[in-house]
Parts: structure tokens; sequence; C-alpha cells
């Protein structure tokens, strides 16, 4: 085994771990909460109706906005109560995997409870059973196999759409297939899917073992192998024994150059004794609420972003005037510190191909404006909805022949490949001048300022020993070696994970 996958393989165990503990418990809560129900619905037709229009209306959400919703819903309730609710995180990923496992297993009890047949039923009452008796003797064990099949698909359901919870700050396999989507490194993104795919499958064999032994009545078989995945449930509860004091969680956006600010933050933080967790892949609205809510203690955003969805400024001061109004606003709104700017910019810069440039003679937000129709403009996945779009838009008269939304990783290969003609890029992203790529000029000055800046919950604020030891930071990066260090992990050829160029980006500022 070569060291990529010794690398990935090794990133298993706590994931795998956490990965189980959701699941399982998602699944534990469906059965709690759907058995019950689908006795009631089973006497009453109606009720049925309801209740599995309901699970049927939940099955048509995306999970991953069902993951999403969640955490908003989570964060107003603990404001409304006075904290003590955790937004981010195990609760969001919990409810929603809970709600997503309602419709199999309700369907198959309902179905199978309703299925048992009428004479055995007739049989019961000439004993003069009562209807709890009835249930538990005679109902329950025949409709057994067909519930335990609804549990197994729940179970498959469940395991499966768990890998999104990365989204919402849960610790999951999705943490490897996300961040190995991202970096484009693809063994990690495979490492994670086999991991996945090998719970799921393990769980519904033992689950199918449950399920046929309960049909032909061979409960020795059953209990072993329910034993076996109470095993497994409980090494994966292990990990929640350790001590969580002194643990700062540090949050990430979901792309290479958040993943490498996040470890160089860690990586000096463990030098101080600091337990380290990383929460990557978070959306920028919910990654600022999670701070403001002391979910997540510190993670690196950008003054633009902020301006924009969360100040919900459209004007574009000054970088000075801004950042101190930014810093002001953070802390009195919502107790958020920002240390202050690292020292470079990541700003929103429309990159084209270089014989566009030449052929069309295109070097202006102004010259792209009039052959955009001509062009299918390329973004990342949330550009679009943001207000800096619209910003750009009341500025220059750009109609495109077609928008395109892409993941970041495919985003530049599909400006290069002819998918797209002229791309949001990231301005401190080491692919531009790969590719060789010409960024256009905005001369109006549409787009605001992105520096990056530091920011800490109020909880991490004041732990003088964790701000002196990140505090080095601020304007200690130039924008030429965070470009250096992105593409490091950006480029196919002698790929460097995160971790790995963060340490290069750290020896760099000690120089």
């Amino acid at each position: 085994m070569n060291e990529a996958w010794r690398s990935a393989f090794s990133r298993v165990p706590d994931l795998l771990a956490a990965h189980v503990q959701l699941s399982f418990s998602a699944l534990l809560l469906a059965m709690v909460i759907c058995l019950p129900l689908a006795i009631w619905a089973a006497r009453a037709p109606k009720v049925a109706a309801v209740i599995l229009g309901f699970a049927s209306l939940i099955q048509t959400i995306p999970a991953l906005a069902l993951l999403a919703l969640f955490y908003p819903v989570l964060l107003g309730l603990s404001l409304l109560v006075g904290g003590g609710i955790t937004a981010l995180g195990f609760l969001p990923a919990l409810l929603a995997l809970t709600l997503y496992a309602l419709l199999p297993i309700l369907r198959n009890a309902v179905t199978g409870l309703t299925g048992v047949d009428p004479a055995a039923k007739e049989a019961a009452d000439g004993l003069g059973m009562t209807a709890s008796q009835k249930l538990r003797l005679v109902e329950a064990p025949l409709a057994a196999p067909t519930i335990m099949a609804g549990i197994r698909t729940a179970a498959v359901w469940t395991i499966g759409a768990a890998t999104l919870s990365t989204t919402v700050g849960q610790a999951s396999l999705g943490d490897m297939i996300f961040a190995g989507l991202q970096t484009q490194n693809w063994t990690l993104v495979l490492a994670g899917c086999l991991a996945s795919a090998s719970l799921a499958i393990i769980v519904d064999l033992l689950l199918g073992v449950i399920e046929k032994s309960i049909a032909v009545r061979k409960k020795v078989r059953a209990w072993i192998a329910a034993a076996i995945l109470g095993i497994g449930l409980a090494i994966a509860l292990l990990p929640t024994l350790q001590s969580r004091e002194n643990v700062i969680v540090i949050g990430a956006k979901g792309f290479s150059e958040q993943f490498i600010l996040a470890r160089l933050i860690g990586a000096r933080l463990e030098e101080q004794g600091y337990a380290i967790e990383y929460r990557d892949g978070l959306g920028s609205a919910l990654v600022f609420q999670a701070v403001a809510a002391d979910d997540i203690d510190i993670y690196v955003d950008y003054s633009g972003t902020i301006w924009t969805n969360q100040m919900q400024r459209t004007d574009a001061p000054p970088t000075d005037q801004m950042l101190s109004e930014i810093g002001e606003w953070a802390n009195r709104q919502h107790s958020v510190t920002m240390l202050g700017a690292l020292g470079f910019e990541n700003t929103y810069a429309f990159a084209i191909r270089p014989e566009d440039a030449a052929s069309k003679d295109l070097k202006t937000l102004d010259d792209l404006a009039r052959v955009s129709p001509e062009f299918t403009f390329g973004t990342d996945l949330e550009f679009l909805e943001r207000p800096e779009w619209e910003m750009v838009k009341d500025a220059y008269p750009l109609r495109f022949k077609e928008e395109r939304s892409f993941n970041p990783t495919f985003m530049y290969p599909a400006l290069a490949s002819g998918e797209a003609d002229v791309i949001s890029a990231f301005s401190s992203d080491g692919r531009i001048a790969a590719n060789g790529f010409v960024v256009l000029d905005d001369e109006k000055g549409a787009v605001p300022s992105y520096e990056a800046l530091l920011l800490v919950s109020s909880d991490s604020a004041v732990d003088e020993k964790l701000v002196d030891a990140i505090r080095p930071l601020v304007g200690a990066i130039s924008v030429e070696k965070m470009r250096e260090a992105n593409y490091m992990v950006d480029r196919s050829d002698d790929k460097k994970t995160p971790g790995q160029a963060a340490a290069w980006l750290d020896r760099q500022i000690g120089e």
C-alpha cells in the first residue's frame, strides 16, 4: 500500500466511529418513533394516510437541504430558550437523518401489521387474548420479517446520507469524501466511499441475518447478529468517553485555502497543548453563525463575504474603513472578535482563457459585457445567489448565454475545456496562473475587498494563551505565498495534503 492510501485510511477509524454513532442513533430514534405510530396507523386507516403522507413528503426533500435547514431552526430555538442547544454538528444531523429514515420503517411496519392473516387474529380473539397480548404474541411475530426489511432499507439509506452531515459540521466519512473532492485527492474520496459502502453492506447483512432468523424462528442466530451490531456500536462510542477539555473547534469552508488555513491555525494551537477538532465544508452563512453561537471557536472568513452576506451592505468603501466597520459590527452584534487581516486578499476574479482575451480584445469587465451574450458563465455553487453578483450586474451590463454552477474543483477544468468561457475564480488560487488564465479588471470596483480575516468566538477570545498563539498570523501571509500553498494542494502532480501545505506555509511565515 502506497503512502497516499496509508494516509487516507489512517483517517478512517475516528471518522468511522463518528459515522456509526450518528447513523445508529438516527436509526434507533426512527425506530422508537415509527413502531408506536405504525401500531396506531395499522388500526386507523385515516391515521395511516396522514402519517405515511408526511413521511413521503419528507423523503422528497433532498437530504442535503434537510440537513442545512435544521441549523437555523436549532439556532433560533437556542436563542429563544437562552442557549443550551447545540445547533452545529451532531444534533441537526441526527434530526435530519431520523426524519429521512421514517418512511421505509413506517411503510413496512404498517404493511406488515395490516397484512397479518385474519384467521390468525380470529384465533387469538377466540383464545380470549387482549389487544396487547394479540399484538405481542401474534401480530408482531408475524409482521417482524416485513418490519425488519424496512429497517434494513432505512439503515442503508441512513448510512449513505450520513456522509452529507459534513456540511453541518458533524464528523463522518463524508469528511474524507468532501475534502478529497475539493482538493482532487481521489484516493481520499475512494477511501471514504469504500469505508461508507463497507459499513452499509456489513450492517445490511447482519440485519438480514436477523430478518431471516425471525422468519424461520432461529433466535440464537438473530441474537448473535444483534450482539455483533451492539459490539460495533459500543466500540464506536468509546471516543465519546474521552475528555473534551481544551478541545478547540476550528471551522473551514469547502475549498483548499480554508483547509490549509485551518490546519495552520490548528498546528500552532496543538503546540500550545490544545486538542483540535476540525469542522470542514461549512457554508458561508452557517460558519459565521456558528462562531457567533460559540459552536466553533476559530475560522477564517473574508471581508467581502461578511460585508455583503452578514451586514447586508452594498457599498464598497476603502479597505481600512471596511475592516474597521466589520470588526466593530462583529463584536457589537455577535460578540465575535476579529483579530485582524492575515495579509492577503482572496476576492472574486473573472477569469477567461488567454486565446479569448487576445482574439476578442478582452481586458476589463466592460469588455466582457460586450461579448457576454456569446459566453457561458461558470461559477462556484453559491456565487449566483450572493449579493456580489447583483453588485457586478448593477455595475456592468452582463447578459450571459448560459450560467452554470460547478464545484470549485471542477470550475477551473470547465474553463480550460470550454465547458465555460468565463468563471468567477478566486484571486489567491494558484490554478489561475498555472493554467495561464487572464483575469479581467474590475474598473468600477463592483466587487468589494476580500481580505482574509481571523475571527474568534466570544469564549475563545478571553483565552490569552490561545490568542497569543495565533495572533502572529495577522499580517503575516502574502498573497504569493498563499497562492503557492493552495497550488500545492490543488495541482495534480506531486500533490500535498492541506496539512503539508500548512506546514510549508508556517515555515515561510517564520523566515
